[in-house]
């Protein structure tokens, strides 16, 4: 295929499962990315609770397998993903789909999960029914079997899009779970997970106020961060391969961190201290890099919480910018890097490698649906 250039769907529904995110892109999955239109579908408060459950119900079970509950969720979000897809301006030019699905459990090797999987559910055969294109799909399987940690996989589009950017720098995803990818001045590269991105905090904000998410930080602005419960949550997280801390792969599940170490703090300063939690992650992160980064640019959700950006420069000494400051698109970087990996998929490219998941070596992945 060489350097031929695409027309090409990416689809995401992040572990906030607040929306499908849906972008339209240009790509010879390579170097080559030109956005071209986004879209997102919210999910109703129904369609959540069930995404929701099925996940609670998914982390009870040793291994993937057909559950009801679970292929209920699944019919209910591929649906979903279809009137993303019909939603997305330009939709009608793109020959190919990338298909993320739904993570629903996560147990890679840093886990300790004597037989280590990653889990999305998503019907790639019905979703390529309903939209009329193939659909690439199950992304992140391969890699956990070649002894892999599954995630992230956004580091290879991160890399394509930051070729021209200055260095040292790291792009860091704030969706439910975060994640880094870092580059030095001598091409050296790498990729984590970081903790638990805005997950926490937007379980403590549903329960305390009924809403989905800390809109514009303010419940933690007007709370107070309380040390010691700061201090339990970190240690909740343990040290070791799946703590936090330290730059080698590692991924996490959104159940792998818990609000109960706050569960006595007021609504407000339960979420102040749940945001510091955030930030003080990624400082543990940036800490444990073999190089001091100039700058982070910051996508996802968690970038429109000014509390959290400001306390993630604070804890780190780093300035931290919306990835818009390079002219990038936040709320559709996750849905346009798997769009650009449906296209490696097609071109038998690799999604990870040693530096991103701690594979032995780069390995493809994806499966396609007709």
């Amino acid at each position: 295929m060489g350097s031929e250039k695409h027309l090409v769907i990416g689809l995401m529904s992040g572990t906030s499962v607040d929306a499908v995110d849906a972008a339209l892109i240009e790509t010879d999955g390579e170097g080559h990315v030109r956005g071209i239109s986004a879209h997102d579908r919210p999910y109703s408060d129904a369609e959540r609770a069930l995404i929701r459950r099925a996940a609670a119900r998914a982390l009870e079970l040793p291994a993937p397998a057909h559950d009801p509950l679970i292929a209920e969720a699944e019919r209910v979000l591929t649906l979903a993903h279809a009137e993303a897809v019909a939603g997305l301006s330009g939709q009608e030019t793109a020959a190919l789909i990338g298909f993320h699905g739904q993570t629903v459990a996560h147990r890679p090797p840093s886990s300790g999960h004597p037989a280590p999987f990653t889990w999305q559910i998503g019907d790639a055969p019905l979703l390529a029914r309903l939209t009329g294109r193939p659909v690439v799909h199950d992304f992140r399987s391969a890699d956990v079997a070649a002894g892999g940690e599954g995630a992230p996989l956004a580091p290879g589009y991160h890399r394509a899009l930051a070729s021209n950017v200055d260095r040292p720098m790291g792009i860091l995803n704030l969706g439910g779970v975060g994640n880094l990818t870092w580059f030095d001045e001598a091409g050296g590269w790498g990729a984590f997970d970081t903790g638990p991105g805005n997950g926490l905090i937007d379980d403590w904000v549903q329960r305390h106020t009924g809403a989905r998410f800390d809109a514009g930080g303010a419940l933690a602005a007007a709370g107070r961060v309380d040390a010691d419960v700061l201090a339990q949550l970190a240690a909740a997280a343990g040290p070791g391969p799946a703590g936090l801390g330290g730059s080698g792969p590692k991924s996490f599940d959104r159940a792998d961190f818990s609000i109960r170490a706050a569960g006595a703090l007021s609504a407000a300063d339960g979420a102040a201290t749940l945001t510091a939690f955030t930030a003080e992650t990624v400082a543990q992160a940036l800490g444990g890099l073999p190089v001091r980064l100039k700058r982070l640019l910051v996508t996802g959700g968690g970038r429109h919480n000014p509390v959290l950006m400001r306390m993630i420069a604070g804890r780190t000494g780093v300035p931290a910018d919306p990835v818009e400051a390079e002219g990038w698109h936040g709320d559709a970087l996750e849905a346009q890097a798997f769009a650009w990996l449906a296209v490696r998929h097609l071109k038998g490219l690799p999604l990870s490698w040693p530096e991103t998941t701690g594979v032995p070596r780069p390995v493809t992945g994806g499966r396609l649906a007709v």
